[in-house]
Parts: structure tokens; sequence; C-alpha cells
């Protein structure tokens, strides 16, 4: 297989405490993967050793073997599927499934769309990764400029807050069930970055989690303003 830059981002590992990437003796990277491995400073490793030797449970146990009910929390440590995290895992890949469907039906804001994408897989890598959430801006917004769209869309887009109808169209209403998807990522988020004293424990990631919904709704707005 060649590894374009894309497949290379995709597949970066965590191996105790530092990204790597396994490469098998028949793939080959393109220059630009190569590149970018080397400016991030990610290791290539054999593939062969991604294997462990064993798994480590949360409990500080091992197992010899995999567990067909069990996943990778990250590197070679094992947890149920039912684990908060894998669950915001599912609700993120159900995410970015969404939001390529959008771009096939609403290809005016295809741009806008593949921000938000790529803001979800980098949101998505992170949390795999354990690595902090950098301040981003998400379709050229701010936090502050994105909160205040969202608030008072009428005096942004002439448009003021709608509740949509099936009447509204097939682009409004897709965008509309991929903002439902990311407030639902938002819950199992919550549900998984939450201490015993419901303290958030990565409160860069839910709240850069709850711009991606506001987002797609001043889609929605601007599309309503359009038609």
């Amino acid at each position: 297989m060649l590894f374009t830059e894309q497949n290379v981002r995709d597949n970066i590992r965590n191996r105790d405490g530092k990204r790597v990437f396994y490469l098998s003796s028949g793939d080959q990277l393109t220059s630009g993967a190569r590149d970018y491995l080397r400016r991030e400073r990610v290791e290539i490793l054999p593939a062969e050793q991604a294997r462990p030797e064993r798994y480590v449970l949360e409990n500080g146990a091992y197992l010899e073997e995999k567990p067909e009910h069990m996943t990778h929390l990250n590197g070679n440590v094992l947890v149920c599927k039912t684990h908060p995290r894998i669950a915001f895992r599912g609700k993120m890949d159900l995410l970015e499934a969404e939001l390529m469907l959008c771009q096939l039906k609403v290809p005016e804001f295809s741009v806008e769309l593949q921000d938000i994408l790529d803001t979800a897989r980098y949101l998505l890598r992170c949390e795999v990764l354990d690595e902090p959430v950098l301040e981003r801006k998400l379709c050229g917004l701010t936090e502050q400029e994105l909160r205040k769209r969202s608030h008072l869309p009428q005096n942004f887009y002439g448009q003021p807050h709608f509740m949509p109808a099936h009447t509204d169209g097939e682009k409004i209403l897709l965008l509309n069930r991929a903002r439902c998807i990311a407030r639902q990522v938002e819950l199992a988020a919550v549900a998984a970055f939450t201490d015993e004293k419901g303290n958030p424990t990565r409160l860069e990631l839910l709240r850069m989690l709850n711009r991606l919904s506001s987002m797609l709704y001043l889609l929605m707005i601007r599309l309503k303003a359009k038609e």
C-alpha cells in the first residue's frame, strides 16, 4: 500500500507516550507523508512491533489474547466495548459519515463541511492519543464569533431562529440531522470525560465539540436565508 499524508494522519498510534507510525515491509510512503512524519517527529516502526506481547487492562491485570468483547483504548490497553470513551468514538464515526453525506447533497457548503469534518477527525485523534486540543478557528470563525452568530443570526444573516420542517427541503434537513448527531457526540463526550464529582476532565475537547453543532446550525441559517 502507498500511504499518503492523510493515510498517515489517520493511522498514527501512541506507544509508551510517543506518537509512532507502523509501516509494513511491503508498504511505501509518499514524499508528502514522509515529510509530515519527519516534521511532526513521529517515529516509523516495523509493523511487526505493533503486536504487543500482552494486553493491559485498566485494573492493571494482563491478558495474552484480546477477547472479542474488548477493544483498544490506547496502545495495548484494553477495555470493554461498552466503555464511555469507546461509545464516544462510535458517535464520532457516525458524525463523520453524516458529514460526508452532507457534502454530497449540499455542495454549496462543501468547503465548510470539509472543515467541520477535518476538525472532528482532529478531535478524535487528540482523544485517542491523549493529546491536548489546541485552539483553532472553525470555518474561519473564533469561538466568540461563532457564539455571536449562533445567538443572533438575524443580525448577521437576516434570518432569525427557526424550527426546521419537512417543507424546508432535503438540504436543510440533512444539515439538521448532522447537527443532531453532533449534539449526541457532545453528550457521549460528557459521559466519557466527567469525573465522579461531575467535573469535566477534557474541557477543551468538550468546548470544541460544542462548536461543531453550532456551526452546522449556522449553515442551516445561511441556507434558509438564501432560500
